[in-house]
C-alpha cells in the first residue's frame, strides 16, 4: 500500500479566473473580496458574464496539496466530483499534475462538479463566488480508509463544514489518520463559515486536530473578538501548535504556548488567490520533511510570495530553485 506524506480532503472546485473592475463587481452585485456561496442559476449567470477565462483545479486545499507536491511530497486529494466535463477535467488535471486524486468521478453524482467564478480586481483581491454542487454530498463513503489512515499528515478544509455530512467525514477522516500515527489539522478556510460553526469548530480543534492554520480573521473569528494576542494564547491551550498569517506583519506560531514571529517582505500582489493555500503549501512540505518550525513558515511565505507575483492559485515557477537559492532546501 501506498503511504502519503500529505492527505487533503476538502471541495474539488474548478477555478473560473477572469480580470473585472469595480464597477463590474457593482453591476453584476458582487461582494468584494470574499467568498460567497451561490446557486446554479447564478454560477451560470456569472460564468457566461466572464471574459478571458482561465479555468484550473482548484479548492483550497486542493491547491495547497497541488503545492507541496510541486515541492516533492507524495501526495494525495480527496474530494468529490461528478462523472461529467469538468469532472473528469478536474479529476485528469490532479493526476496529472503528480496529485493521486483518489475518489473516481461519481457516475450517478446528484449535482454537477463544483465549480468557482473568481474574478480579480486591479488592486489584487479576489471576489470569489462558488457553487459548491456535488461537493455538498461529501460523506464517510468518500473516505478511503487505505488512504486516510496511511498519511503522515492528514490536512482539512474548513469550508466542508458546511454539510453534516461533511463534519462526520472530516471526523472519520482524522480519527484514521491519527489511528495510523499520522497528524491532522484544518485550514479554517473562512470567518464566515467559522460564524456558521463556531462551537463545533472549536470541539473540532481541541479534540482532533494537531494543529491549525488560519488568517488574521479566522483567528479571531474563533472567539468573536479584536484581541488577536489574547485569541493567539487562547487556541494555543486547545491546540498544540497554531499558525496564524497576518499578510504584511508576517507570521505567528504558537508552539505550545511559546510564540514564534517571523517576518515578511511586502510586495503588492497581482492576485490574492492562493496565497494562504500556497503559504501551507510551503508550510506543510517544512513539517513533513522535519525542520523546523520557523523554516517551515519560512518557506511557505516564499511559496506565498510566488502564488501572490501572477493570476492564478498555484504556482507557475519551480519553487525548489528558489528556495535552494535562500538556502532553504
Amino acid at each position: 500500500m501506498t503511504t502519503y506524506q500529505l492527505v487533503g480532503i476538502g471541495n474539488a472546485v474548478v477555478d473560473v479566473i477572469a480580470q473585472s473592475d469595480d464597477n463590474f463587481l457593482s453591476e453584476m452585485d458582487i461582494e468584494k473580496g470574499i467568498m460567497q456561496l451561490i446557486e446554479r442559476d447564478r454560477a451560470e449567470q456569472l460564468y457566461d458574464a466572464m471574459s478571458n477565462r482561465i479555468q484550473t483545479p482548484g479548492g483550497s486545499v486542493a491547491n495547497t496539496i497541488a503545492g507541496a507536491g510541486a515541492l516533492g511530497l507524495k501526495t494525495a486529494f480527496i474530494g468529490r466530483v461528478r462523472d461529467d466535463e469538468l469532472g473528469h477535467f478536474y479529476a485528469d488535471a490532479m493526476n496529472d499534475a503528480g496529485i493521486a486524486f483518489v475518489n473516481p468521478p461519481a457516475a450517478n453524482g446528484e449535482l454537477p462538479t463544483s465549480r468557482s467564478m473568481i474574478f480579480v480586481s486591479p488592486d489584487g483581491e479576489r471576489s470569489m463566488n462558488t457553487y459548491l454542487g456535488i461537493s455538498a454530498e461529501f460523506g464517510l463513503h468518500d473516505v478511503p480508509a487505505a488512504v486516510a489512515g496511511r498519511a503522515q499528515i492528514m490536512f482539512l478544509e474548513g469550508y466542508l463544514f458546511d454539510k453534516e455530512k461533511g463534519k462526520a467525514a472530516f471526523l472519520e477522516a482524522a480519527r484514521q489518520c491519527r489511528a495510523g500515527g499520522g497528524k491532522t489539522g484544518i485550514a479554517i478556510s473562512d470567518p464566515f463559515c467559522v460564524d456558521r460553526h463556531r462551537a463545533d469548530f472549536l470541539s473540532l480543534i481541541e479534540n482532533e486536530m494537531d494543529f491549525v492554520i488560519g488568517n488574521e480573521a479566522e483567528i479571531r473569528s474563533l472567539f468573536q473578538n479584536d484581541n488577536l494576542d489574547a485569541d493567539l494564547q487562547q487556541v494555543s491551550k486547545l491546540c498544540p501548535l497554531v499558525v496564524c498569517t497576518r499578510s504584511g506583519d508576517g507570521v505567528t506560531i504558537m508552539d505550545r504556548g511559546t510564540r514564534i514571529d517571523v517576518p515578511v517582505e511586502r510586495i503588492t500582489p497581482v492576485d490574492a488567490t492562493g496565497a494562504g493555500d500556497q503559504f501551507a503549501a510551503g508550510f506543510l512540505f517544512g513539517l513533513a520533511t522535519g525542520r523546523d518550525l520557523e523554516t517551515c513558515a519560512r518557506i511557505g511565505t516564499v511559496c506565498a510570495r510566488e502564488v501572490i507575483s501572477h493570476i492564478g492559485p498555484r504556482p507557475e515557477t519551480d519553487l525548489r530553485v528558489v528556495l535552494r537559492e535562500q538556502g532553504l532546501l
